[in-house]
């Protein structure tokens, strides 16, 4: 009986496909549901196929997750094309995957050992090691932690050993459904004070900042979050880099996308999905390296994206005020190595590019000291980590926070720190020696006369009082153009400048004195709610800088004149691409997704990033504008709504909005939210991908309108009907697939099942096909009467985009 046992124990161990963590060199894993289970049942290895490949890979996953998240995969260059594959491990400790019918070994891990064994860690770390060694002893043979692809989990490093030159960093898989070596790779650079840098190819596309203790940079993102999440950094002679860990009810993970994007994203067991935590570079500061040039400060707290420092002015005025910032700051006296040279500080920096390390000195004064006895050294910082880091050269790609980073102390000369001092003095016996009420009269007097000198500088002759009152001084940083400008630019108004018209006036191209195109929305006079969207544009667009928004240039002021001034969109609307097709003009497949993708992103700063939570309320595809590149640009900001942080939604009396785009809840109830601009963005990508407006929408075999068609086909398992006839080029079925199945949820009829913008996103870029099931969309069959009673009569008339409604009915 005792050797009978013993026998059986032999069989299942060498030959059952029961779930083990162990291999030794006398087994075998097949491609045939055979997996090794790590022994907390946390994580498991085996073949796989990405979503829509049929190619097969080993890689590792999450056991206790429904979703299939591949967290690393060995053979990722070189897949295998049917399941004939085989997982085994030598006698001398080497990792083979091999094709069992042609005998080809597709994939080995080099390792040599004695006595090896392989075994599926409980952290997710696949290990070679010693048959009698401990797990916790650290020493292995061999680990795919030394190896990682597009994901770094707890106990995984991204950085380097130094004494042995292994570099830990993450390469993106190429695409969702090819997990080979993709463009973007993500790697500590640990030349000068360690930080961690973003490349597509050898272009260096972001970086994170340099460690100060707590986070990269300095950045508020990357902080410990709700106690779950505690980054480790390591920075000693022979290792540098970065991990974290999380408490044991918390499933998380860094990835690196296709797009470049980094994310820290956890899994949310009460709604079964994965939820984006942290996006690195989600920032338009953070998506364009040294995008301010030298000596030039991104911001994303005012009106304008970069800024100089004090005592430096733009190099080229005139391309810093067409936001053409490449070309950076210069300081207005230059350094000569003088005596009397010093530093001014500058907080909430994240710190620029290329230090140099001084581990010689301690404290702040010898770092001060060092730097100014060098006539090459332009600033200097002191930080957690480091005593003391210097730069030499440029100060490239410099970022100003909100909240966090990091102080910078900059060299200056002598006149200006001496400026600084005699301000300081000034205003100090001010403060002594005025009264309350001498000041507030001082106040006063400066309010009147700044609002007077700005009217006079820019020209603007008597513009209206009313206007400028109700907008306030506060919200009008911007640029004021005078109406002999304007009607110069344009010839006058004249027709054949003109390119668009909307609901509150039209818009005509023009040419300034310096070249530059632009656009000019001139508000039309009989316009019975054009002044409340005309402000409501002016403060708003002047606030936000985003690459998917259109950028506004200024506005003039005159009498009844009321113009806004906007960078010219040579391409104009989208509405003209999608609409308009024929064979051989329509946009390629891959232009469509990239602007799907860049109208999400424009949608998320305003939802999420921006220094106000903004609604916008009329988003459709004639106010998408597109730049020479084809770069999605939303414009019109007329019916944009602003929330408190604490704010989810509003309630309205005045339902105003474009028909087939508006949400349900906020025709029929007058709510808004942010749900209510997903559900238009939901219906701009169905008409993107089919070519063909919501409302207004034909077919032979219904009454559908846009997306009942598109809910139509997707229940009948048809989506891939949907697509533009005229569309031609290559266009690859899982992505259009997916982009429908995102519209769909998007126009889901409940707001709480619509994804936020951050989701949409992830799920554009999802490495994993599981997406949830759209549920009934909201309006779609487009064909109801719109009735009003008599408690409407009082309200305001409709303009063309408006609409009060007390009752739908479908039909």
């Amino acid at each position: 009986m005792e050797f009978l046992s013993f026998m059986l124990f032999c069989f299942f161990f060498f030959n059952s496909s029961v779930a083990l963590d162990t291999m030794t060199p006398n087994q075998t894993l097949r491609d045939h549901g055979e997996t090794l289970v790590s022994n907390d049942k946390s994580f498991e290895l085996g073949f796989f196929s990405p979503w829509n490949s049929s190619n097969r890979y080993i890689g590792i996953w999450f056991k206790n997750v429904p979703e299939q998240t591949v967290v690393w995969v060995a053979n990722k260059n070189n897949p295998l094309t049917n399941s004939s594959g085989v997982l085994r491990i030598t006698s001398c400790g080497n990792i083979v995957i091999q094709n069992s019918e042609s005998g080809i070994i597709v994939w080995s891990s080099n390792s040599l050992g004695t006595s090896p064994v392989l075994q599926l860690l409980n952290t997710g770390n696949l290990v070679v090691k010693d048959r009698w060694s401990d797990n916790n002893s650290g020493s292995f043979i061999w680990q795919s932690f030394d190896y990682p692809c597009d994901t770094i989990i707890p106990g995984m490093k991204l950085g380097s050993n130094l004494a042995t030159g292994l570099d830990w960093y993450l390469t993106a898989w190429k695409s969702t459904q090819d997990p080979s070596t993709g463009e973007f790779t993500y790697k500590v650079d640990h030349q000068g004070l360690p930080q961690v840098v973003l490349r597509k190819g050898s272009e260096v596309k972001f970086r994170s900042g340099p460690w100060d203790g707590v986070r990269f940079g300095g950045s508020p993102e990357i902080k410990t979050i709700n106690g779950v999440f505690k980054p480790i950094f390591v920075f000693n002679s022979t290792h540098v880099y970065y991990s974290f860990e999380e408490d044991n009810s918390t499933v998380s993970r860094f990835v690196l996308n296709q797009s470049g994007l980094i994310q820290h994203i956890v899994w949310n067991p009460r709604v079964g999905a994965w939820k984006d935590i942290i996006t690195l570079n989600s920032h338009e500061c953070d998506n364009n390296y040294d995008m301010c040039g030298p000596y030039g400060i991104c911001k994303l707290v005012d009106q304008t994206t970069c800024e100089c420092p004090f005592g430096f002015t733009p190099r080229s005025p005139q391309d810093w005020n067409a936001r053409q910032t490449s070309a950076g700051c210069v300081a207005r006296k230059p350094l000569n190595c003088r005596a009397g040279e010093g530093f001014r500080k500058f907080k909430g920096l994240k710190l620029p590019d290329a230090s140099y390390l001084n581990r010689t000195v301690a404290s702040p004064a010898e770092c001060e000291k060092a730097c100014l006895s060098n006539c090459s050294c332009v600033a200097y910082a002191n930080t957690d980590v480091s005593a003391c880091v210097i730069w030499f050269g440029d100060l490239k790609d410099i970022r100003r926070y909100n909240e966090g980073g990091q102080v910078l102390h900059i060299r200056m000369a002598a006149s200006e720190l001496d400026s600084k001092n005699k301000k300081t003095l000034v205003f100090h016996l001010m403060m002594a020696i005025s009264s309350a009420l001498l000041l507030g009269l001082v106040v006063s007097w400066y309010v009147v006369r700044r609002r007077t000198s700005r009217r006079i500088a820019f020209g603007v002759d008597n513009p209206n009082q009313s206007f400028s009152r109700d907008i306030g001084e506060e919200d009008l940083e911007l640029h004021l153009f005078d109406l002999v400008t304007i009607k110069a630019a344009t010839n006058n108004f004249s027709l054949a400048n003109k390119i668009g018209q909307g609901g509150f006036g039209l818009v005509y191209k023009g040419e300034l004195p310096t070249g530059q195109e632009i656009a000019v929305k001139r508000l039309s006079e009989d316009s019975g709610q054009g002044l409340k969207e005309f402000k409501n544009e002016v403060i708003l667009i002047a606030k936000l800088q985003h690459r998917n928004l259109v950028g506004l240039l200024g506005c003039c002021i005159h009498e009844e004149e009321r113009m806004l001034i906007y960078e010219y969109m040579p391409n104009k609307s989208l509405d003209k691409f999608i609409f308009n097709q024929t064979r051989g003009t329509s946009i390629t497949w891959q232009k469509r997704f990239d602007i799907i993708v860049g109208i999400a992103r424009g949608l998320l700063y305003l939802h999420q990033d921006s220094r106000l939570r903004i609604i916008h309320g009329d988003l459709k595809a004639s106010n998408i504008l597109l730049d020479n590149d084809m770069n999605p640009k939303i414009s019109d900001f007329g019916l944009a709504r602003t929330f408190r942080n604490d704010q989810t939604e509003v309630n309205t009396n005045r339902v105003i909005g474009t028909y087939g785009y508006m949400s349900p809840e906020y025709v029929i109830d007058g709510l808004y939210s942010t749900k209510s601009d997903v559900f238009s963005f939901g219906v701009l990508v169905l008409e993107i991908v089919s070519g063909k407006r919501n409302r207004g929408f034909y077919h032979p075999d219904h009454d559908l309108n846009l997306v009942g068609h598109a809910w139509k086909l997707w229940n009948e398992e048809r989506p891939i009907d949907l697509v533009d006839v005229f569309m031609e080029g290559p266009s690859p079925n899982s992505q259009v697939v997916r982009c429908i199945q995102v519209g769909l949820l998007c126009v889901q009829l409940r707001p709480e099942d619509r994804p936020s913008m951050s989701s949409v996103l992830l799920m554009l870029f999802s490495e994993n096909p599981m997406l949830p099931p759209p549920k009934q969309p909201g309006f779609y069959t487009d064909r109801y009467i719109v009735e009003t009673d008599s408690s409407s009569a009082g309200k305001q008339p409709c303009t063309p985009n408006e609409v009060t409604v007390t009752r739908l009915q479908g039909r």
